[in-house]
């Protein structure tokens, strides 16, 4: 009766072992995925968020250049007053 055991014990811990070795293996594959998933999903927001304040530094830029091309063209206005003046 103990030799039965016995045999079933050394049939038995092998193929657990490797069960257990697979398994662990799929779990650490699944959380690898996650955590990558996971990361793909910051750099994008990152990206997007990139995306935005880049357009609105443009849209910014835009005004700016208006801005200064209507101070040049007041200034050349101001300089012709002040030529006439003289």
């Amino acid at each position: 009766m103990m030799s039965e055991h016995i045999y079933l014990l050394t049939i038995g811990l092998p193929l657990a072992t490797v069960l257990l070795v697979f398994a662990m293996r799929y779990v650490s594959a699944i959380q690898q995925a996650k955590a990558r998933l996971a990361n793909e999903d910051a750099y994008r927001q990152i990206a997007e968020k990139s995306a935005t304040a880049q357009s609105e530094t443009a849209a910014a830029l835009i005004a700016i250049q208006a801005a200064l091309t209507d101070v040049r063209t007041r200034l050349t206005a101001v300089e012709k007053i002040l030529k006439d003046v003289e």
